[in-house]
């Protein structure tokens, strides 16, 4: 029988941790205020972290710290010091998105283990044997790779896998989505996502919310997840509050410990506990092709929550509406305007049910809430959470670490001697005498587990070497009372602040002397030559300089260069290989990779110049020395930085940079039967368009607006003339002349 998989739970905040763990979880993904992908949320300070951390480990439960954002250039120095700060932390594993931020990790922080976020986009075998090679032990699963793609992978890797079971979807794939930059410079890759996915857009066949997912709720398909072998299920909700959480948890941790026998039984009841999380509509997500088309539904408004009514009445104090669910006091809504922009969230502190003061109110009665928000007029309400528990006792009452001591154990006949080697405490020794044993040797690992055992509220044990001195009887009583012994001269001798992290400032102290050295590593030629991908089919003419770049699948006599798909599915796979090796046959020596998974395929072939280029973010100059192990010759600065972004990343770039000057990008890419195609506009008259690719199944969103951009100095130009034509009178320089948030 398989092993019953990790549960793991959001922590937006320090209590929705303490909730999750209440709850049955097993471990809780959380973040610092910083470079991780849920910014908006509450989320932990480095002390409050410090505290939860050692309360996960004392209950046998785990805390993944996330540092799931793209990180510009010029940000690296201070990532580095936060890292500093998260090893001093002790998290589990790190998150990370970022291919320079897992250098860095790897290279300077070893002692933390690396996870790769959802954001990075795996989606195939041939993307797991890259993961592995990148040093990571566990890939979170991109969300739009089905379960028998899922079956697939797992046949094929080693590595663990985790999956989301539960929660908000987004509609784009992982890490790929640009339409909150687009419109407003506000990334989605680093945290700052305004859920433009979410609202009310217009086309020629009238108007909905074209792109917005409904929930996932994998409830059904648990038993099937875990006789795949699934090490770990995610719930996503970082956003949320912890009675979100608390019932979440609760529901999926009674059916993983359900026996197969009770599970129709215990399903029922789960549904029961998830009704109360309040969210969308549920959906089965991505698990099967047939589950795309009800995905997205045109008519269903993106707000997550349980409709309870309509505002009919504004005051300065509050506003009105008809209830058409139970509220009571402590209760959580959301005025959603009709446009499905963000609203006013606001508890329910004071209410009045048909004029009367109340801390109920049932469906039918005319409601008033007392608020100071800016509530919009006809807004939809919708019910987003109920009062919980509050923990902010437990939260005070979480003890602060424990200073660790570092010991060297020694055991002989005659003596034990313990030599702590980052405090000053004077050598501690012991005289035996023990007679050799016969049958059950003292051992290094029983004598380590009993110094474990420090009787201190101040001191433990950090890391600890014993070297023992051949094969002796050493009785528990005597082990026990030579522990005793020290730790009481320890308690009696050392002050707590005397006490050294032996690794503190290593990594960080390395990482500056490396990183002063980097320096573009290259020669640049005396005319950058430019490459334009071109339509498949009579594109227009480029410059005699330029290079011309066509899909592996469509290369031809005139082809320079093959693009690789970014994203393939697993049963996919063969047909790319093989389309590389019929470009290689036709004399093609340029390969564009898109996504990382590329790399794997292209391994074999050693005479070739590989370009990492969009959607594959390269937004350092560490993600460019990642790369560059694998025989990357050039990178595309990511597309949605500023100029200045890009141009610090040429001065340590040790590999050619490029440049996107000219195009359309898709905006979001989605497996999901979008229920519109062709031209739309948002309710700023912004022009957009979902183009349908029936060969691949995928869906893009594209600008009506052609990102043009001036050219720089020492950077390769690239042209992308696949949706776009040099004579486009509409352009944006997109984030180019704007800091990217």
């Amino acid at each position: 029988m398989k092993q019953i998989p990790e549960l793991l739970a959001p922590a937006g905040s320090p209590a929705c941790a303490l909730a999750a763990y209440a709850a049955g979880a097993d471990a809780v993904y959380a973040g610092l205020a910083k470079f991780n992908a849920r910014e908006r949320g509450e989320n932990f300070d480095p002390e409050t972290m410090r505290k939860v951390v050692d309360f996960a480990h004392r209950n046998g439960k785990k805390l993944y710290l996330t540092l799931n954002t793209l990180i510009k250039e010029q940000e690296l120095p201070e990532l580095v010091q936060l890292l500093e700060t998260i090893r001093s932390i002790g998290p589990d594993a790190l998150l990370v998105q970022d291919l320079g931020t897992l250098h860095i990790v790897r290279e300077y922080f070893p002692s933390l283990e690396l996870h790769a976020s959802t954001q990075m986009g795996f989606h195939n075998s041939a993307g797991f044997a890259m993961a592995e090679k990148l040093g990571v032990t566990r890939v979170v699963l991109e969300r739009q790779v089905t379960l028998q793609e899922l079956a697939d992978i797992r046949k094929k890797t080693a590595l663990e896998i985790e999956v989301f079971i539960h929660g908000a979807l987004c509609c784009s794939l992982s890490g790929r989505c640009l339409f909150s930059s687009w419109l407003g410079a506000y990334s989605g890759n680093r945290g700052k996502c305004k859920q433009p996915c979410r609202r009310r857009y217009f086309s020629k066949n009238g108007n909905g919310f074209f792109f917005s997912p409904q929930d996932l709720c994998m409830a059904e398909y648990i038993p099937q997840l875990k006789q795949m072998g699934v090490q770990s299920l995610k719930i996503e909700g970082r956003l949320r509050q912890p009675d979100y959480v608390e019932a979440a948890v609760g529901a999926y941790r009674l059916l993983l410990d359900a026996p197969e026998s009770d599970f129709s039984e215990a399903l029922g009841e789960a549904r029961a506990m998830l009704a109360r999380t309040c969210g969308r509509k549920w959906s089965t997500g991505f698990a099967t092709k047939d589950s795309w088309k009800e995905l997205v539904k045109a008519d269903s408004v993106g707000a997550a929550g349980i409709r309870c009514g309509c505002v009919e009445e504004l005051r300065d104090n509050g506003f009105g509406f008809t209830a058409s669910k139970r509220l009571s006091v402590g209760d959580r809504l959301r005025i959603q305007p009709r446009g499905g922009e963000d609203g006013p969230a606001v508890t329910i502190t004071r209410m009045f049910a048909n004029n009367e003061l109340v801390k109920r109110a049932k469906s039918g009665d005319k409601v008033f809430i007392c608020c100071d928000k800016d509530v919009p007029a006809d807004g939809l309400v919708f019910k987003i959470g109920e009062s919980f528990a509050d923990r902010k006792k437990q939260l005070e009452q979480l003890p602060e670490r424990k200073k660790a001591l570092d010991l060297e154990i020694e055991l002989d006949a005659k003596y034990l001697r313990v030599v702590c080697t980052n405090a000053p405490v004077a050598p501690f020794e012991m005289p035996l005498d023990l007679a050799a044993a016969e049958k059950h040797p003292a051992d290094a690992q029983k004598v380590s587990a009993a110094f474990a055992e420090a009787d201190s509220d101040v001191f433990a044990l950090g890391k600890c070497v014993c070297r023992i001195n051949g094969a002796y009887f050493l009785p528990a009583a005597e082990l026990k009372a030579v522990r005793r012994a020290f730790w009481e001269q320890v308690k009696n001798s050392l002050k707590p602040e005397l006490v050294m992290d032996q690794d503190a400032g290593v990594g960080l102290m390395k990482f500056r002397q490396d990183y002063l050295k980097l320096a573009p590593a290259y020669t640049l030629p005396e005319r950058l030559t430019e490459t334009v991908a071109l339509k498949p089919h009579g594109a227009e003419p480029a410059s005699r300089t330029a290079l011309r770049a066509d899909n592996v699948f469509t290369v031809n006599k005139e082809s320079d260069e093959a693009i690789l798909p970014d994203f393939c599915p697993e049963d996919k796979l063969p047909a790319v290989a093989k389309a590389i090796e019929n470009a290689y046959k036709m004399g093609i020596r340029r390969f564009r990779v898109t996504a990382v998974y590329g790399l794997e395929l292209l391994k074999a072939y050693k005479d070739i110049f590989i370009i990492a280029s969009t959607p594959l973010p390269v937004c350092n100059s560490l993600a460019v020395k990642e790369l560059s192990r694998f025989g990357v010759k050039r990178v595309m600065a990511h597309i949605e930085l500023e100029k200045e972004a890009v141009l610090a990343l040429k001065e340590r770039s040790e590999l050619e940079v490029e440049l996107y000057r000219l195009g359309r990008p898709g905006l979001l890419t989605t497996r999901a039967d979008l229920p519109i195609e062709g031209p739309f506009k948002d309710n700023r008259g912004n022009g957009f368009e979902v183009r349908r690719d029936p060969r691949t199944g995928l869906s893009r969103i594209y600008p009506q607006k052609v990102l043009s951009v001036p050219r720089l100095e020492g950077v390769f130009d690239f042209y992308d003339l696949v949706n776009a034509n040099w004579k486009n009178s509409e352009t944006s320089t997109f984030n180019f002349e704007y800091p990217l948030v």
